[in-house]
């Protein structure tokens, strides 16, 4: 099979290799994925070049979690009703060696999602890390129906999805983006009320739209929002948060403390098992409903992998696809 891999830990034209490997074949409860657009998240370029000092965790890696594709074998007992099925997926590199970005990927069966065929393939393979996220952000603690949510950084992949749970699931929510010429960009009919974090108060422009506060708040910065989560968070309530600037963040206690505000941290590759199946359910319900859109950025054949890679870690809008040839 055509592949993209890495044997160490690098910059992204230095260490990522295209070329043939041998064809996988799909133990006791797994299947084979024929990968038709694998969807490249930052974790997995942090993963390529050492991010927090992390090595390598098998000599040899093919990058990417995230994949749409067609099932097309089963490990042995496996069902081969699901040949031909067209799936999404996710967590082929979570705690594996061998990802998406090739024509061939492995995933137990349960990672292999059916994805109902009005929906593309670059949406299924843009759901993965950021949705499965976004999920367990909004609803780790409970429903939303009535509540009003919080989400920061509304445009961007865990954002924008966490915003579209949110309302899908019944909250009235409230959003973020950095700068004030962004706010054309929120979508209205999702966000009742948006507010740029650089206005001259963003605490009093969300109190103004939340008086008692917020009870969710969906995190993509701890340590940039600390001070004003707390001044905006209501009783009881959650502060979810998948991102931060600074490793060791600064938290303001004592407020929080009184308001008994619980404070979630996500890390996306140890999530419950039951809970990435119940995210798993959840988003191809929302995005058949048609409850559910990803902004697409870049595409990029495999061959140009590095170059995806670049995009992710640059920074830029929207999500980063390769395609794989066929």
């Amino acid at each position: 099979m055509l592949a993209s891999w890495y044997d160490r830990q690098g910059p992204a034209a230095d260490v990522l290799h295209v070329g043939e490997l041998p064809d996988p074949r799909p133990g006791p409860g797994e299947v084979r994925v024929r990968v038709t657009v694998s969807g490249v998240n930052p974790g997995d370029t942090k993963k390529r070049r050492g991010w927090l000092g992390s090595s390598m965790p098998y000599p040899r890696v093919i990058p990417h979690s995230d994949a749409a594709g067609v099932v097309d074998a089963v490990g042995d007992g496996g069902d081969a009703s699901r040949i031909g099925q067209r799936v999404w997926v996710y967590g082929a590199q979570s705690y594996r060696a061998f990802g998406t970005a090739a024509q061939y990927t492995l995933v137990p069966d349960r990672q292999a999602v059916p994805l109902p065929d009005h929906l593309s393939d670059e949406l299924g393979a843009s759901l993965g890390i950021p949705g499965i996220t976004a999920h367990r952000a909004v609803f780790a603690d409970g429903p939303v129906d009535g509540r009003l949510v919080l989400v920061h950084g509304v445009l961007g992949g865990v954002g924008s999805l966490a915003a579209q749970l949110a309302h899908w699931g019944g909250a009235t929510v409230i959003a973020t983006v950095r700068r004030s010429g962004d706010l054309d960009r929120v979508d209205p009919t999702v966000i009742a009320d948006a507010v740029a974090l650089d206005g001259a108060d963003p605490a009093a422009a969300i109190r103004a739209c939340a008086p008692d506060g917020v009870h969710r708040i969906i995190e993509v910065s701890l340590s940039a929002n600390a001070d004003l989560d707390n001044a905006v968070a209501a009783l009881d309530s959650v502060i979810a948060a998948y991102g931060t600037h600074t490793d060791r963040t600064e938290l303001p206690f004592w407020p929080l403390l009184f308001n008994n505000v619980t404070l979630r941290l996500l890390g996306s590759d140890d999530f419950p098992s039951e809970a990435k199946r119940q995210a798993a359910r959840d988003l191809t319900a929302a995005a058949a409903a048609g409850a559910l859109t990803v902004d697409i950025g870049d595409r990029f054949p495999l061959d140009d992998i590095a170059e995806a890679h670049e995009r992710v870690d640059s920074g830029g809008r929207g999500r980063v696809l390769v395609t794989v040839p066929r």
